[in-house]
């Protein structure tokens, strides 16, 4: 499995050259710019998944931040999907698939990526892998391409789990907005078929051993709905039975993995009903979760907008209860 070690003194150039040119376009062929040390990693070995096409345009990246301590990238018209691993000095053998939002349109590299790396790597041990997934409103026709990435970056790192000094027991998914929709989707359906299987990798799992959805888009039926998630995903006029299909609180089932919840109730983006109706059908479905509400933080707080808010304790809420996980029921 390739593995690139990202040069630190051309990420700190590149981050530099960010904040002086905000809304610069980089073409995301060769290194990633990234912020601090990371590991970048192909899903697959020919880079594209089986099967699939490359997009006309290539994959971008764009900074739309104006101070170089604080990027704000995101990536889009990605045609072959890879992780970018964050490794903790002091790893404590668990291991989370994280998937940023963006409304489907893009996915953020930064507010729900890079930003996310002193709380849960440095201070909290995990070992982070963030995944740029393939998104459907872009001229693809396989809406569930973004899904086969997830449920392929799942099993890549189970297979590799022992060689990466991980617990293959303790690898879990934590999704952003669109991107909490995405691991919701994986949760409830890890073991669909969605891509042809190809290598030793696919004969893994992909069940998440836990789950944290972050104000995450969960239904495509009623007010709750996020308009912009639901018509990237499923066109302008879908049908009944796809709306139902893909609202995630119709598809919970016993083996959903647990599942950690966190919603600010002044969301006006993506409105806590999308959490409280999740929660509500894991109790029905007798699978094990934890809710979190904060009165305020709006949408998309991450670890950044958090400031002076009771949502700053989330980061070691989400740790104590990924460390409750392990413990004997």
């Amino acid at each position: 499995m390739p593995i690139k070690r990202l040069n630190p003194l051309c990420q700190l150039a590149f981050a530099t050259l960010l904040g002086l040119l905000p809304g610069l376009v980089l073409a995301a062929t060769g290194e990633e710019p990234a912020v601090g040390s990371a590991d970048r990693i192909a899903l697959w070995p020919q880079g594209m998944a089986p099967g699939d096409k490359p997009l006309p345009q290539g994959a971008r990246i764009v900074e739309r931040s104006t101070d170089p301590a604080l990027p704000d990238r995101y990536i889009d018209h990605v045609s072959a999907p890879y992780l970018v691993a964050y490794r903790p000095t002091r790893p404590n053998g668990s291991a989370v698939l994280v998937i940023p939002g963006g409304g489907y349109q893009r996915v953020v590299l930064d507010k729900e990526g890079t930003a996310l790396v002193p709380a849960l790597v440095e201070q909290g041990g995990l070992t982070l892998f963030v995944l740029r997934y393939r998104l459907p409103g872009e001229g693809r026709q396989d809406r569930e391409a973004a899904l086969a990435d997830a449920q392929r970056a799942m099993r890549l790192i189970r297979h590799h789990a022992n060689e990466w000094g991980l617990d293959p027991q303790r690898i879990g998914a934590m999704g952003f907005s669109a991107g909490g929709h995405l691991a919701a989707r994986l949760g409830n359906g890890f073991d669909r078929n969605v891509y042809p299987h190809s290598d030793a990798i696919d004969a893994q799992s992909a069940r998440p051993d836990f789950q944290l959805l972050m104000y995450p888009v969960i239904t495509l039926i009623g007010a709750d709905t996020h308009a912009g998630s639901r018509e990237r995903l499923l066109g302008s006029t879908p049908s009944e039975e796809l709306l139902r299909q893909y609202s995630m609180q119709l598809q919970v089932r016993a083996d959903t993995p647990p599942t950690f919840l966190l919603h600010a109730e002044d969301d006006d983006v993506v409105p806590v009903g999308n959490s409280l109706q999740f929660h509500a059908s894991l109790r029905s479905a007798g699978v094990s979760s934890e809710m979190h509400l904060f009165p305020y933080g709006g949408h998309g707080f991450g670890t950044r907008g958090t400031v002076g808010l009771t949502t700053a304790a989330w980061p070691q809420l989400a740790l104590n209860w990924m460390a409750s996980q392990q413990q004997p029921k």
